[in-house]
């Protein structure tokens, strides 16, 4: 079941038959939906990290603590981890435009009680609401593209992808950082507003429906099991970085448990659902080989990309005293770079395949965050960090575009939507993660060296370089996964074979 790339009833219109002959190229109305869906994209997804930054100004100004701040962007990844694995079947029970309007509609929505909130609490509402939105834009991106994107191409507007899924959250801290410098906080919602509203009315006017709805029944008990099951991870991994001085609370605990409880009971009940095709989410997707590979992989770059995005500004701000402004602009070239290099990295794909992209990207990552965990210290200079965090992005750039449209066009076409659900379900949790994980280590180690008798500054910068000591191990198996990704490119005459 490798590498199949028929076509589908879902699909209408030329342009998306992977029979020879076929176009190399997509139509218009396919290319202005594929655009249209790009763009829209990107403005969720900067909005995902613009609040980092903002959180020392919103704690004076709502008079809130550093734990209840946190919650605007802890509540945001809980919704994503919620409606995303839902998206699938969502994505075959309406249209395009449907789902495009839906989850712009919401984003919109939640935008504009964030801008106008007078306090925490609204403020707090708005940012689930405009993460429901969120949480549908980036699978129905992706299973577009899929389906209208022809097999010979697939690579390049992958590329086009990866410049969404990668700059987007870069450019957030530092988009941030200058409204701060001249304007209050609710304007960061205000300027992304006009941009929001101008998609939603070019897409209720201009976006083609590029697929069908298909009637599937959906199973409640699926979607509570995934709640808890993806919640209660995504909750108790967000809260086990503060246990680390006081123990581990009993919420925290109860929420992991109930997470691991409901995943397992989740995952039991869809390879049930799914002899009679009623899985709220398809796993059959797995049995890919180049699937399965590539979402290990995928968890695991997306671990070192969150732990390390969580602790650079840390390391910059606390141990090397640079202001906010500053930090976001220092990790601004590595999200440039990134987007610089995704559609040359979808063009190689398209020639090569995934595996002469991959090994080496996979190389560079793991260099890039040992020399994170060797030379960074707290005399080091500013442009060392600079360096390591572009060698990482570089790397990333050649991961992430080839793992996305082999693992995604080596599943049955129909099981686009589940399998773009997958990858979107495993980026939040393994974000998740990947913060866990570097946060605690950090808390641990600081809060052990200050114990000794070392300086704050001393103690963060020895918090930092265990953190990105455990990250850097963690991208060795990766290297060895990159191996085993299948070599030919999707719609190629070896994978046709394969």
């Amino acid at each position: 079941m490798d590498d199949h790339t028929a076509p589908t009833s879902t699909v209408t219109g030329p342009g998306v038959d992977d029979a020879p002959g076929t176009p190399a190229t997509m139509n218009p109305r396919d290319r202005l939906a594929v655009t249209l869906l790009l763009v829209s994209t990107f403005v969720v997804i900067l909005n995902e990290t613009i609040m980092g930054v903002a959180l020392p100004r919103l704690m004076d100004d709502l008079s809130i603590t550093a734990s209840t701040a946190q919650w605007l962007t802890t509540a945001f990844l809980l919704t994503m981890a919620v409606v995303i694995p839902v998206t699938g079947f969502f994505l075959q029970r309406t249209t395009t435009r449907g789902a495009f309007l839906t989850a712009m509609g919401l984003f919109s929505v939640g935008t504009l009680v964030c801008a106008l909130s007078p306090g925490f609490e609204m403020l707090l509402a708005g940012r689930v609401v405009q993460a429901t939105g969120t949480a549908v834009m980036l699978p129905l991106l992706m299973t577009t593209v899929m389906t209208v994107t022809p097999p010979a191409s697939r690579g390049r507007t992958m590329g086009n992808i990866s410049i969404v899924i990668s700059v987007a959250p870069a450019l957030g801290p530092t988009i941030s950082g200058l409204i701060l410098s001249v304007l209050d906080w609710r304007w960061m919602f205000g300027l992304v507003l006009p941009v929001a509203l101008g998609a939603l009315v070019l897409g209720a006017l201009r976006l083609p429906d590029v697929t069908e709805a298909r009637r599937a029944r959906v199973d409640i008990v699926s979607v509570l099991l995934s709640a808890v099951a993806f919640g209660g991870l995504v909750l108790g991994m967000s809260r086990i970085g503060e246990a680390v001085n006081g123990g581990v609370q009993p919420v925290t605990l109860g929420a992991l448990v109930a997470g691991a409880v409901g995943l397992a009971l989740f995952v039991a009940r869809q390879i049930r659902l799914q002899r009679t095709d009623d899985a709220l989410l398809d796993l059959r997707t797995f049995r890919s080989r180049t699937f399965a590979v590539g979402v290990a992989l995928m968890a695991v770059m997306m671990m070192a990309l969150f732990g390390v995005i969580i602790m650079l500004p840390i390391y910059a701000q606390d141990v090397l005293g640079v202001d906010t402004l500053r930090t976001g602009l220092m990790l601004l070239p590595g999200g440039l770079l990134m987007g610089l290099l995704a559609p040359a990295v979808g063009r190689a794909y398209d020639r090569v395949g995934p595996r002469p992209l991959l090994v080496p990207g996979t190389v560079l990552v793991s260099t890039a965050t040992w020399a994170m965990a060797l030379l960074l210290g707290a005399g080091s200079s500013s442009w060392l960090l600079v360096g390591a965090h572009l060698t990482m992005s570089a790397g990333l750039a050649l991961v992430f575009t080839p793992l996305f449209t082999s693992a995604l066009g080596s599943v049955d076409p129909e099981r686009y939507s589940h399998g773009s659900a997958v990858i979107g379900t495993v980026q939040q949790v393994a974000g998740a993660a990947g913060t866990a994980v570097f946060v605690t280590v950090l808390s641990a180690t600081a809060a052990r060296l200050a114990a000794d008798g070392a300086t704050e500054v001393t103690a963060t910068a020895g918090g930092v370089h265990a953190a990105f000591l455990v990250g850097a191990v963690l991208t060795l198996p990766a290297i060895a996964a990159a191996f085993a990704v299948g070599a030919a490119p999707a719609g190629s005459a070896a994978a046709a074979h394969h």
